[in-house]
């Protein structure tokens, strides 16, 4: 690949219905001078594909945009991915239907959980109809377009990365999540407020990044000479009991807004600096610490994402897509801050750029981590190559932490790739949301309910079992 293809590049979209990242995607793209070509959308909602093809011609032909895009909505993913020079993935494994089991039947044993995508008993349900999807999609690609580039949005993030490369070996694929972003905006508030030296561009914030994804940390931070661990202590000392968010201290009226109380905890008891959203980082602790009951969730200053809001949030972007069709709405052409269109130029020969990236651990990432894993570090991205960075190794304590997710990692690989019920459960009784919190007859009878609640789209031998 050189400089001249990015003008002529061909990305498929899986998911390309969406009516949430897509429109972000496309957004990007259209304000981007040096990339144009051609996105070809594939969703088995053949409608919603056809919606966002209009809305990125829209888009594309708007007098400010910059970037010159064709939209096609493809009737089979071979169509789509033939040919590709990246493939961006980004699909709803199942309906919220399938998510209010995950999220909320958990409770009825006092298994509380502020998303319930990626860790938990809803992370390890949603996994087992998430691979199978993402067993075809390899293939596909393997079959299509070996050679592309390939870019997963989807959660669980680290499973559906395991398994693209457990069915194509030599896939060039990786997941990008902007919740270590986050972090580094927080960082680049604080910064501000302490320095005297704003504004603070939280891309000039220099992280060491290690971990899991929603579950990574950072080991070092800097801004221009300033270390910046001793200001965060502060902030983590003083703002413990009230929290602290840009703008004020105030929850924000939205379900994914925190006060950052769960990083600052962290903080004080390991060292170092929790980078994720405080609802994912709840998640991966015991359910006794900031899961217990949603009173105790309000105490720490973050919420529960009920799938009830988010069926209501499905009917209003439902909506905005028909007015965005129609041309009753438009999408203003502002940045959205993801990286993802930073590293397709990286890739293509347009750059150099260093960002947080899920990649198989091959031992160099994060020493003492099983060869394989899928682990969430810095990488270097330039022309057809990511060079992942060496990251260190956790610390006893927080190796402890991580521990169980990395091991279930595996087994609910293994699990779903064997469709294997025994692993399952063993899955849920060694997760920290679950351990402690029910028996295992309670653990096992959960597993089963939740699978068949979910039987619609998991394989036909799960029927069976």
């Amino acid at each position: 690949m050189n400089k001249t293809d990015a003008r002529n590049l061909r990305i498929a979209y899986v998911g390309g219905g969406s009516r949430a990242w897509a429109w972000t995607f496309m957004t990007d793209l259209a304000i981007e001078p040096e990339l144009s070509g051609e996105i070809r959308l594939y969703d088995i909602d053949k409608k919603a594909s056809e919606n966002n093809e209009k809305i990125g011609s829209l888009l594309s032909a708007d007098p400010e945009a910059k970037g010159l895009w064709s939209y096609k909505s493809s009737e089979t993913l071979e169509d789509a991915l033939d040919g590709a020079d990246f493939v961006i993935i980004s699909i709803l494994p199942g309906t919220f239907d399938e998510m209010q089991s995950d999220v909320h039947l958990p409770e009825r044993l006092g298994i509380y959980q502020s998303v319930g995508d990626t860790a938990g008993p809803g992370g390890i349900i949603r996994a087992l109809r998430t691979i199978p999807m993402f067993e075809d999609i390899a293939k596909a690609i393997k079959k299509c377009a070996p050679d592309a580039w390939v870019i997963n949005y989807t959660n669980p993030m680290s499973l559906c990365c395991r398994v693209l490369y457990e069915v194509f070996p030599k896939i060039k694929a990786f997941g990008c999540c902007h919740e270590v972003f986050g972090t580094q905006k927080l960082l680049a508030g604080i910064a501000e407020e302490e320095f005297k030296e704003g504004p603070v561009d939280w891309h000039d914030i220099h992280v060491n990044v290690l971990g899991l994804n929603h579950f990574t940390w950072f080991t070092s931070a800097s801004w221009k000479s300033f270390d910046l661990f001793p200001a965060y202590a502060k902030y983590a000392e003083e703002r413990a009991q009230t929290g602290y968010s840009q703008g004020g201290e105030e929850l924000p009226n939205t379900r994914f807004h925190c006060v950052n109380k769960v990083k600052f905890d962290l903080f004080r008891q390991y060292g170092w600096i929790a980078a994720a959203g405080d609802r994912h980082l709840a998640e991966f602790m015991p359910g006794e610490r900031y899961l217990k009951d949603p009173e105790c969730v309000a105490q720490w200053g973050f919420h529960l994402t009920d799938v009830d809001w988010r069926k209501k949030d499905l009917q209003d972007r439902l909506a905005r897509s028909e007015a965005l069709v129609s041309g009753k709405e438009k999408i203003k052409l502002k940045s959205s801050g993801e990286e993802g269109i930073l590293l397709i130029k990286a890739l293509s020969g347009l750059g150099r750029v260093i960002s947080n990236v899920n990649l198989p651990n091959t031992g160099h990432q994060i020493c003492g981590v099983p060869q394989n894993t899928i682990v969430e570090t810095n990488a270097v991205f330039s022309l057809n190559s990511i060079k992942p960075v060496s990251s260190g190794r956790f610390t006893k304590e927080i190796a402890a932490l991580m521990k169980p997710h990395i091991e279930n990692q595996q087994i609910v690989l293994g699990a779903a790739l064997m469709r294997d019920r025994n692993l399952v459960y063993e899955a849920f009784e060694q997760d920290p949301l679950v351990a402690g919190r029910c028996s295992e007859e309670e653990s096992c009878q959960l597993v089963d309910d939740m699978i068949a609640n979910t039987l619609n789209y998991l394989p036909k031998e799960w029927s069976k079992a």
